[in-house]
């Protein structure tokens, strides 16, 4: 919401929900009539709804309607207000959490030729040039420990927070940290966080491992730290 229009509407959007909040369980009019009501088109006020779905002034029930208040217990949250939701530093908090753990079962468990494997990307990925065949080989390299586990969960976690970076939001606040960052240094310094990563996973150590993927994900982050982003001070 960072049109003007969008602000306005955004604005009398709360005051609606604000008056029609008095009743327990309130009915917002459908999409159609609250377009009308605002004088906006539906995907500005779809903007304005996803802000109040997020914040939790509202929810949503598919083929039900748009109710006031906080979600109900027991009532699932979908997947794409989470994502939304989602600051650039609040993944790499759940990365820091998840990843370390990852890259440990995965030096207990790695054969020769998975870690060869990743030995190869951390190499392809130090002779890359260019941010998207960096960011290829970046997400080939997580990925790849996650499948030396042989855990589907895992690698549905690995794969999930991988969907969020392809997210709109996590692409225009990166864009500003690898600007800083350069390609030069990002290469580099990647390069060689994944080839520590990888040596300890060959080497059948987990606890390096995790260690080496925990101050990898941090250099990230401070990264980040450094370049403003939102939610950074978290």
């Amino acid at each position: 919401m960072t049109s003007k229009r969008g602000q306005v509407v955004l604005s009398e959007l709360r005051g609606l929900v604000a008056d029609l909040a008095t009743e327990v369980g309130a009915r917002l009019p459908p999409e159609r009539e609250l377009a009308r009501l605002l004088g906006c088109s539906r995907e500005t006020l779809r903007g304005a709804l996803q802000v109040l779905e997020r914040e939790g002034e509202i929810w949503r029930h598919v083929g039900q309607g748009t109710f006031c208040g906080p979600r109900p217990l027991g009532y699932p949250i979908r997947e794409q207000i989470l994502v939304q939701g989602a600051s650039p530093m609040q993944l790499m908090q759940a990365r820091q959490t998840i990843e370390p753990s990852v890259a440990a079962e995965a030096a207990r468990l790695a054969t020769p030729e998975q870690a060869a494997y990743l030995a190869e990307l951390a190499q392809r990925g130090r002779r890359a040039r260019t941010r998207p065949e960096s960011e290829q080989l970046d997400a080939a390299f997580h990925r790849g420990i996650a499948e030396v586990t042989g855990n589907p969960i895992l690698l549905g976690l690995l794969d999930y927070l991988a969907g969020v970076r392809r997210h709109a939001a996590w692409q225009r606040e990166w864009e500003l940290t690898y600007r800083r960052l350069g390609v030069s240094a990002f290469t580099e310094r990647h390069s060689a966080q994944h080839e520590a990563i990888a040596s300890a996973i060959s080497g059948c150590h987990p606890e390096p491992a995790a260690a080496a993927m925990r101050g990898h994900l941090e250099t990230i982050s401070e990264a980040m730290r450094a370049a403003g982003l939102p939610g950074a001070g978290q």
